[in-house]
C-alpha cells in the first residue's frame, strides 16, 4: 500500500445532516414558534397579551374615528409634503392674474385704503386692457372719507361757498361704480364670526347659488346643506352703493386648518341661513358668463360644487363640507420690478399702461395685496408665507385646468380596513412565527401601503394617509413583540436554569431558542465523536488513598482545561466518566469543519496536558511530595450517529449513540497499545487530508467489532506537512506497512530501523511494539492467506 502516512480514502456517504436545501436559522427559528404556539392551546382562546393587542387595535380605530386634533395634523402634513414634492404644474399661460397691491404700488399711489376714484381709474384701466372678469380679494364697508361730502362734513372752517360745492361733486362711491358699470366686477365679502351686524342691505344678500342636487335618497339636499356646509353667522359686506353694480358677489373668507394651514377653502357657506358661493367660483361664473351654481350633496354630505357656463360644466370635487382641496402651484414670485411672476402685476404699472396688452386681456384678475403690512399672508403647504390673494389665485387655475387633490370617502375606508385588517394579522402571526419573520412582513407591507400612497398622488391626485394606520400597526406590533419576548425570555430562564449545570453552554442556547428539543427522540447526523481517559490512573489514585478530596482536586485541575479546548472549537461535553471525558461535534450545532475541530482539539489537551505537568512537578519539588506525571490517550472517530435526548420521560440527557461511538471508544483503548497519544478512524483521516500530518497505524478488528477498520495517528501541527522529514517519513513508513503485509519481516523490520528516530521519535513506541510483534510472527507465522488485520484482544 502507497501513500499510508499522510493520506487516506475519504469517505463519500453523504451526511444525514447536511439537507439538499438549507433552511435560513430565523425561518427555522419561525416553524419552531408554530410548533410552541400549538401547544399553547388553539387560535380562538386568546392569551392575555393577544388581548392587550386587541385592546390597543379598537382603542385606535376609535381615535381615528374621533379623529382628535393632532391625529389631523400628522396627516395633514402628509398631505403637504406631497404637495411640496409634486406640486401642481401650471398651465404655460395662466387663466388668471393678481392685481398686485404692492409696495411699489403704495410708493406710487399713496398709502392703503386708497380713495374710491383710484379704484376706479383701476378699474377703467383693467377695462381698456380687455380683462374678462374683475374681483376683489376685500371689502368696501364703509364710506370713503376722501369723498368731498365728507371732506366737507370734517372741515367746518372751510367757507360755506366752498362747503356747498363740495356736497353738490360726486362722491367717490358714484365715481367707482361709474367704472364697475363698464367692466364685469365681483365684489368680495367676507364671512365673519363676530357678533357686530351692520345694517340690513337687500343687495348683499343676494346669491348666485341656486340650490342643492340630491340623490336620489336623500330627501331634502337643501337641509343636508344646512347640516354640512361651512357656516358662519354675520357677514361683512360692501356699501350699497357700489354693491348693487357688481356682477356677482362672493365671499373671500378663507379657511383654516387645525394647524393655522390653509389647505382646503370652502366653495359654498352658510351665511346664517343664506348660501353664498365663494369669491374664486363666484369670478369664474361672472368671467364666462354662467348662470348659477349648485352643490350636489348625498347621504354622506356635499360631494361637488358646479359651475353652469355658455362654455361648459365645472364641476368640482369637494370634501363633505363643501371644501377644495387647494392643489398649490409652487409659489409665484411678487414684488417684481419688472412683473417677473407668472400671476402678479403691480396695480401701478397697471394703472400707468406699463404692462403689455397680451398679459391681461381675457384673463380674471384677482386685486389683493401682497404688502406684509396689509396683513393678507397665510401659511400654506408650498409656502409658509404666501399672500391669501394667491390662494385664491390657485383655486381658480383648479378648477377651470380641472386639476384636484380628492381624499374620498372610500380612499379613508380603505384606510380603516387596511389598519384592521394587518392589525388582526399582527396578533395572529407574531405568536406563531415570532416577532423577526413578521416585522419583515409587515416592513414590506407598510411599505407597499407608503408606495400606493404616493402612487395614488402622483398619477391620480388621490390621498391616502399611511401614516396614522402605520403607525397604529406598529404599536400593535410593539405590544405583540415586547409580549413575546417577555414570554420568550422566561422560557428561556427556566431552560437555562434547568440545564445549564450539566449541558454545553451552546447547546443550553439552542435549547433556550427552542424549548421543542426537550423531548425523547433524536436525529441522525454525520458527527465526529472523541474519547479521552487518563492512563496510570490507578497508579496516580494509590497516591491519595488518604486524601480522597485531593484526587477530586486533582481530576477537575485536568478536566477544566481539557474541557476548555473542546468547548473553545465548537464542541459538546456529553459526560465525564470518572476520569474520561466524552464530546462530540456537529450537535446540536453545525460544525462543517468538524473532523479538523476534533483533532485540533485532541492536540491543544495535549499541549494543555504537559502545561499542567510542568505546574504539578514545580509544586510537587516545593512541597517534597513524588510526582507521577498525568498522560491520556485520546481516540477518535467520525461517522453517523442518533443525538437527542435520550433516558426516560421522568429524567433524559442530550447524548449520542451509534457504532461510531462505540470505534471512537475503542480507539482511544487502542492508543496505548500502539505507543501514540492519538487513534483516529479512517472517515475522520479522510476528511484530514492535506490539513494534518498522519501516519496509518494498522488494519484492526477492534474488541466487539468483526469488520477490520483502518486506523491513524496524527503526527502534529498541521506545519509539520512542509518538513522534509516528514515526506521522507512518508514513503518509508507506507513501505514498511507494505512489507509487513506481505509477512515480509525482515525488510519490514529493515525500514522500521531507518524510521526510528525520525520527527524527533514521534512514532518510535509504535514501532516498538511491530518489532515485538514482528518477532511474534516469526515465531507463529500467521496464514499464507492472512490479510494484515491485526485482532485486537483488549479493549
Amino acid at each position: 500500500m502507497s501513500d499510508t502516512v499522510a493520506k487516506a480514502e475519504p469517505s463519500t456517504r453523504a451526511s444525514a445532516s447536511e439537507p439538499t436545501e438549507s433552511q435560513p436559522k430565523f425561518w427555522q427559528r419561525a416553524l419552531g414558534r408554530i410548533k410552541r404556539s400549538k401547544r399553547r392551546g388553539p387560535w380562538w382562546k386568546p392569551t392575555l397579551p393577544t388581548l392587550i393587542a386587541l385592546a390597543v387595535l379598537t382603542a385606535g380605530v376609535s381615535v381615528r374615528i374621533i379623529d382628535p386634533d393632532p391625529v389631523q395634523v400628522v396627516r395633514l402634513r402628509t398631505f403637504d409634503y406631497y404637495n411640496v414634492l409634486a406640486p401642481r404644474v401650471p398651465p404655460p399661460q395662466s387663466p388668471v392674474i393678481i392685481v398686485d397691491l404692492d409696495e411699489k404700488s403704495l410708493a406710487e399711489i399713496g398709502q392703503w385704503p386708497w380713495p374710491r376714484t383710484q379704484i376706479g381709474r383701476l378699474l377703467t384701466a383693467l377695462r381698456d386692457y380687455g380683462i374678462a372678469v374683475v374681483g376683489f380679494d376685500m371689502v368696501f364697508p364703509e364710506l370713503d372719507r376722501t369723498s368731498p361730502a365728507k371732506l366737507a362734513e370734517s372741515r367746518p372752517d372751510l367757507p360755506d361757498t366752498v362747503r356747498e360745492e363740495l356736497s353738490k361733486t360726486a362722491t367717490n362711491e358714484e365715481v367707482m361704480a361709474q367704472a364697475m358699470q363698464t367692466v364685469r366686477v365681483v365684489l368680495g365679502q367676507s364671512a365673519t364670526r363676530s357678533t357686530q351686524v351692520l345694517a340690513e342691505s337687500d343687495i348683499a344678500e343676494w346669491s348666485s347659488f341656486k340650490g342643492a342636487i340630491g340623490s336620489k335618497e336623500l330627501q331634502d339636499p337643501n337641509a343636508t346643506l344646512k347640516e354640512y356646509a361651512v357656516r358662519f353667522p354675520t357677514l361683512v359686506y360692501n356699501r350699497p352703493e357700489i354693491e348693487g353694480y357688481a356682477q356677482g358677489l362672493g365671499v373671500f373668507s378663507i379657511g383654516e386648518e387645525v394647524d393655522g394651514v390653509v389647505r382646503r377653502v370652502p366653495l359654498v357657506m352658510m351665511i346664517d341661513e343664506l348660501v353664498k358661493p365663494a369669491l374664486s367660483v363666484e369670478m369664474i361664473r361672472v368671467g364666462l358668463q354662467g348662470n348659477s351654481i349648485f352643490a350636489a350633496l348625498d347621504l354622506r354630505g356635499i360631494n361637488e360644487v358646479r359651475l353652469q357656463t355658455p362654455r361648459g360644466n365645472f364641476p368640482v370635487p369637494t370634501d363633505s363640507k363643501g371644501r377644495i382641496w387647494v392643489y398649490f402651484a409652487e409659489s409665484d414670485k411678487f414684488n417684481m420690478p419688472n412683473n417677473e411672476g407668472r400671476m402678479y402685476i403691480s396695480a401701478s404699472d397697471i394703472m400707468q399702461g406699463r404692462v403689455p396688452p397680451e398679459r391681461v386681456a381675457g384673463k380674471l384678475a384677482v386685486i389683493g395685496t401682497s404688502a406684509v403690512g396689509l396683513l393678507d399672508i397665510r401659511a400654506t403647504p408650498i409656502n409658509p408665507r404666501l399672500p391669501g390673494v394667491e390662494v385664491h389665485a390657485n383655486v381658480i387655475e383648479n378648477i377651470l385646468t380641472q386639476q384636484f387633490i380628492r381624499y374620498p370617502e372610500v380612499m379613508q375606508l380603505t384606510e380603516f380596513i387596511a389598519m384592521s385588517v394587518v392589525g388582526l394579522l399582527l396578533i395572529f402571526f407574531i405568536p406563531r412565527v415570532g416577532p423577526v419573520v413578521t416585522l419583515v412582513g409587515l416592513v414590506i407591507g407598510v411599505g407597499g401601503f407608503v408606495g400606493a400612497s404616493w402612487y395614488l398622488f402622483t398619477t391620480e391626485r388621490v390621498l391616502l394617509d399611511f401614516t396614522y394606520p402605520s403607525a397604529l400597526v406598529f404599536s400593535v406590533y410593539a405590544v405583540l413583540a415586547f409580549a413575546n419576548y417577555a414570554r420568550d425570555a422566561a422560557e428561556k430562564r427556566q431552560v437555562r436554569g434547568a440545564f445549564s449545570q450539566y449541558l454545553s453552554p451552546d447547546l443550553v442556547e439552542q435549547l433556550a431558542e427552542d424549548p421543542e428539543k426537550l423531548k425523547l427522540g433524536g436525529e441522525t447526523k454525520r458527527m465526529t465523536l472523541l474519547f479521552c481517559d487518563v492512563r496510570g490512573f490507578t497508579t496516580i489514585s494509590e497516591q491519595y488513598k488518604a486524601d480522597p478530596q485531593g484526587l477530586t482536586v486533582l481530576i477537575n485541575r485536568l478536566l477544566t482545561p481539557l474541557t476548555e479546548e473542546i468547548l473553545n472549537r465548537q464542541g459538546t461535553i456529553d459526560k465525564y466518566m470518572g476520569d474520561c471525558i466524552m464530546a462530540f461535534w456537529n450537535a446540536p450545532l453545525d460544525v462543517p469543519n468538524q473532523e479538523q475541530m476534533g483533532v485540533a482539539s485532541a492536540l491543544a489537551m495535549f499541549e494543555s496536558l504537559e502545561a499542567l505537568n510542568e505546574e504539578r512537578k514545580r509544586e510537587a519539588l516545593e512541597e517534597d511530595k513524588p510526582f507521577l506525571p498525568l498522560n491520556i490517550g485520546i481516540g477518535l472517530n467520525t461517522g453517523d450517529c442518533v443525538v437527542g435526548n435520550m433516558g426516560s420521560k421522568q429524567r433524559f440527557d442530550y447524548s449520542v449513540l451509534g457504532d461510531a461511538v462505540n470505534l471512537a471508544a475503542r480507539l482511544e483503548g487502542q492508543s496505548k497499545s500502539y505507543g501514540v497519544g492519538i487513534v483516529i478512524g479512517e472517515e475522520t483521516a479522510g476528511a484530514l487530508n492535506g490539513v494534518f500530518p498522519m501516519a496509518e497505524l494498522d488494519l484492526i478488528a477492534v474488541k466487539g467489532k468483526s469488520e477490520a477498520v483502518r486506523i491513524f495517528t496524527v503526527l502534529g501541527k498541521p506545519d509539520l506537512l512542509s518538513d522534509p522529514d516528514y515526506a521522507a517519513l512518508q514513503s518509508q513508513h507506507a513501505a514498511m506497512l507494505d512489507a509487513y503485509r506481505g509477512q515480509q519481516w525482515d525488510e519490514a523490520n529493515r525500514i522500521i530501523q531507518t524510521c526510528i528516530g525520525r520527527l524527533d521519535g514521534v512514532l518510535d513506541g509504535f514501532y516498538g511494539i511491530y518489532q515485538t510483534r514482528i518477532e511474534e510472527y516469526r515465531d507463529n507465522p500467521p496464514p499464507v492467506e492472512w490479510d494484515g488485520v491485526y485482532v485486537a484482544t483488549t479493549k
